[in-house]
């Protein structure tokens, strides 16, 4: 039995129509530790489908991974799921860290390459290791029935030699045994409404979820951006221009264009937003709650006064 009980239903309210899941990062000290167990706990009330804790490039955090989302497991309802990489290390030490997370109560994994650990540095898998997502998807598959989500890349993934590689990579983590593809962030929506028409095209059939970025800082998206190959529009760029030294006014900009990014693409059907959260709780819950996304105890309270 979990210690922190669930409430008994979804929330609901104008949003009651889609579900989220949020993204965090193993903390680093006692006090990183408090504080993300505060963002958790501010974010539970939306009742994510499930939260994730990253591994870090080259495989770093990854103990740090396992302890956060033990004690998520053990301490609340959310779903809690682990992001594994194969980088860096021998397939007996990928399957024990598997083993371990089936034991502490873990069954959705996030089943990942993994990056170098310098950027820069090209990826080499490990000479005993697994060699990429889908051979771990399929490694994964052997040791228990984990659900298990991949990554998706709709703006082309910076290693692959073109689309139709990127494409061929995701079918076959999706023939490994993957249930879900989360995809990296973006911030026009035809970015995933286009990668969506060609993932159907070619005949993937996988719950496809977008990756939401709402930007906390318009020099660290960057940076973000830079790494991972994603594009940022012009008009996204003006929004937060001259804002650097304004938080407050940052914060309500930024999240009027994640909602109106989840806004788009809701409207073409979408019902299933993932968002990078960075450890903060304000920015993302202010997006959900501008999409209509209340937590439980809000409506009760409408129905009570009603």
């Amino acid at each position: 039995m979990n210690a922190l009980s669930a409430p008994e239903s979804r929330a609901g309210g104008a949003g009651g129509d889609i579900a989220v899941s949020f993204e965090f990062f193993p903390p680093r000290s006692p006090v990183a530790s408090g504080e993300l167990w505060d963002t958790l706990m501010a974010l539970r009330p939306l009742r994510p489908r499930f939260v994730s804790v990253t591994c870090g490039a080259g495989g770093t955090t990854r103990e740090g991974t396992l302890t956060t989302v033990a004690r998520i497991a053990r301490e609340t309802d959310m779903g809690a799921t682990a992001h594994l990489t194969c980088v860096g290390q021998p397939r007996a030490e990928v399957d024990r860290l598997a083993e371990a997370c089936w034991d502490l109560g873990v069954r959705h994994i996030v089943a990942l390459r993994g990056d170098a650990p310098s950027p820069g540095e090209p990826y080499r898998p490990h000479p005993e290791g697994y060699a990429n997502a889908a051979a771990l998807v399929a490694g994964l598959r052997r040791i228990a029935p984990f659900e298990i989500s991949v990554a998706a890349y709709p703006e082309g993934h910076p290693d692959s030699p073109s689309k139709a590689a990127d494409l061929d990579n995701l079918w076959r983590k999706v023939d490994a045994g993957a249930d879900r593809a989360i995809t990296q962030f973006f911030f026009a929506a035809e970015s995933f409404l286009r990668f969506r028409d060609q993932v159907a095209a070619v005949g993937i059939d996988v719950e496809l979820v977008p990756g939401i970025l709402p930007v906390t800082n318009m020099a660290q998206t960057r940076r973000f951006a830079e790494r991972c190959g994603a594009a940022i529009p012009a008009e996204t760029l003006r929004l937060f221009d001259g804002l650097d030294d304004r938080p407050d006014i940052r914060a309500l900009v930024a999240a009027s264009a994640a909602a109106d990014l989840c806004a788009r693409l809701r409207a073409e059907g979408v019902r299933q937003f993932h968002f990078f959260t960075l450890n903060r709780a304000e920015l993302t819950y202010a997006v959900c709650h501008l999409l209509g996304l209340r937590p439980e105890e809000a409506i009760h309270d409408r129905c009570r006064a009603a």
